[in-house]
């Protein structure tokens, strides 16, 4: 019979993953250290639950005591294509490439679970599973086996596959042999913070999130800060600046799983046609996609930015047909958008006509400073 460990990398394989590593079932002191100094700083916004289970997330042991070890798997979702080429069509939104297709969180999870029913089989001891959802810190458990290191900008970088990794974690009560980590190859090259549009990382290897268009697109409920509106261009949904431009993506081949593959519909969507999405026709353009979680109104948020960004004055007619919108964070967007799309006498002219009539406070602000 073969060792455990070689039996969980043949499985992990055979289920598609590309990359396979194991650890001890602790994140490590250095980065329990570095999601305090994070949150101490106020970088993670919005993100509350990143502080509420703050204690389980730097130590996978204090969220369960039995586990010894840690089995990191990494599947590949790597473009064929340069997701930077979008951001020269203005009057088209750029969605992040993980958010193309169906929910990776969906595909890793129904692995994890299949190969964690065959260990449990076979070798007995018990076994929990985590894909990005759960108070697990899975990018230094991966730097710890061996699957790559995580590099200036925060994510994981592989030799193998550059910044192009999902990343699952079966924690079990094995006791597995580590491998060997991973070290940190960055060197001097500091392409993914020179990159970045909103100067999001203060410094290497720190990030501030409430200045990542990522964070910004996806997790801010509210309007997005009125100084970072026009450098977020015609990203609507994520940014992959900084993991596009990672030299070690040479290596990379494409993704092999068919789930990651970019539908046509959301490879570089018209804004006009996005932004006069209702709540159902957002579901089912977005049905098994990452992009349905943040909800209709916050995503034509995005696109009304988008729209404002765009120089576009043919998108004129489509942003204002958002000031009649149900959603006081839409027509707050709508107003930015006309703001920067109309000439001065037409925008006075319609800053006359509506203002008076707002009575939302949001809403009020954008008139007022627009």
């Amino acid at each position: 019979m073969p060792s455990a460990r070689d039996a969980i990398r043949d499985l992990a394989l055979a289920q598609g993953f590309d990359a396979v590593g194991f650890a001890p079932a602790s994140a490590g002191a250095r980065a329990g250290e570095g999601l305090k100094a994070f949150l101490a700083a106020g970088h993670h916004g919005d993100m509350g639950w990143l502080e509420t289970r703050a204690d389980e997330r730097a130590d996978p042991q204090t969220l369960w005591p039995e586990a010894k070890s840690a089995v990191v798997l990494g599947l590949s979702y790597a473009p064929a294509d340069d997701p930077l080429a979008a951001l020269e069509r203005r009057d088209r939104g750029t969605i992040s490439v993980y958010a193309q297709n169906n929910d990776y969180h969906d595909v890793i999870k129904k692995r994890l679970k299949a190969i964690g029913r065959e260990v449990v089989k076979t070798f007995g001891g018990d076994i929990k599973v985590f894909v990005d959802t759960a108070p697990v810190m899975e990018k230094p458990l991966a730097q710890s086996a061996g699957l790559g290191w995580q590099g200036k900008h925060t994510n994981l970088v592989s030799r193998e596959h550059g910044s192009w990794l999902f990343l699952g974690v079966i924690l079990t009560t094995l006791d597995l042999e580590a491998a060997t980590q991973q070290e940190d190859l960055c060197g001097t090259c500091s392409r993914c913070l020179d990159i970045c549009p909103t100067k999001a990382f203060p410094a290497p290897y720190k990030l501030d999130a409430r200045r990542c268009i990522s964070y910004l697109t996806i997790e801010h409920k509210g309007p997005i800060p009125r100084e970072l509106r026009a450098l977020m261009g015609n990203r609507i949904y994520g940014c992959d600046d900084c993991l596009a431009v990672c030299p070690w993506n040479k290596f990379a081949a494409s993704a092999r799983e068919a789930a990651f593959f970019p539908r046509v519909e959301l490879k570089a969507p018209l804004l006009a046609h996005l932004a006069a999405l209702d709540d159902k026709a957002f579901r089912e353009v977005f049905k098994a996609s990452p992009v349905k979680r943040i909800g209709r109104d916050r995503f034509v948020r995005n696109v009304l930015i988008a729209i404002g960004n765009s120089g576009d004055t043919a998108l004129g007619a489509t942003a204002q047909a958002r000031l009649a919108d149900p959603s006081p964070l839409v027509r707050g967007a709508a107003i930015w958008a006309l703001s920067r799309l109309l000439v001065k006498d037409q925008w006075e002219t319609l800053r006359t006509a509506h203002a008076p009539s707002e009575k939302d406070t949001t809403v009020i602000d954008e008139w007022r400073a627009a």
